[in-house]
């Protein structure tokens, strides 16, 4: 839905064979959340992904994790990114690109957005374990590649320098969260209209 018809939300409901995942957000919201995948590190992410943003977020996700946590995790960012597209419509308004550095103790990490419509990855982050408790830390990109695939973003996450692979991981969150949430604001100048010399966004 367009933001003048009232505020943009997004309701996304997926069932596979391996996951059963139900997604809400707000994008005019404060950043509350309740995140409940089964992953203890990938709910406590989302959570810094909704508060950093504002974007109010509801996730519930079953998943078949007697396997592992990749299906959860991967659907997860499907979901979200498939209802961030629906509640953005047109892109109306929006300010598009965001860009920023984000510091956390010891590590720094770069992110930098573009709300087009058009989704590409750019991931540079090194691990200094593969896992953060039982979190496989290569999840990390998996999730990103969700979210911008099926929110059309183009994304580009670099962590420049950082030893702790825990903030690592929370400043690459932190950093999409911010430039997100930044990008997807109304900027009351151009408020009816969409961002592009092309007039379209897609």
């Amino acid at each position: 839905m367009a933001h003048t018809a009232g505020r943009r939300d997004g309701v996304v409901e997926r069932a596979t064979k391996e996951t059963k995942v139900r997604v809400r957000v707000d994008l005019d919201g404060s950043g509350r959340s309740t995140i409940a995948t089964g992953v203890g590190f990938f709910d406590h992410m989302l959570e810094q992904l909704s508060r950093h943003s504002l974007i109010d977020m509801d996730v519930a996700t079953e998943g078949d994790l007697h396997i592992d946590d990749h299906h959860t995790v991967e659907d997860t960012g499907i979901a979200i990114g498939q209802a961030i597209r629906q509640a953005l419509g047109e892109r109306r308004g929006i300010r598009r690109y965001a860009s920023l550095d984000l510091a956390m103790d010891e590590c720094l990490t770069r992110a930098a957005i573009d709300v087009s419509g058009r989704p590409f990855l750019v991931f540079k982050a090194e691990f200094t374990r593969a896992k953060i408790g039982t979190f496989d830390t290569e999840l990390v990109r998996e999730f990103f590649q969700a979210l911008a695939q099926n929110a059309g973003l183009t994304l580009h996450v670099q962590n420049l320098y950082g030893d702790n692979a825990h903030h690592v991981a929370e400043t690459c969150f932190k950093a999409v969260a911010r430039v997100l949430g930044q990008a997807i604001e109304i900027d009351p100048r151009q408020a009816d209209l969409v961002p592009s010399t092309k007039g379209m966004l897609a």
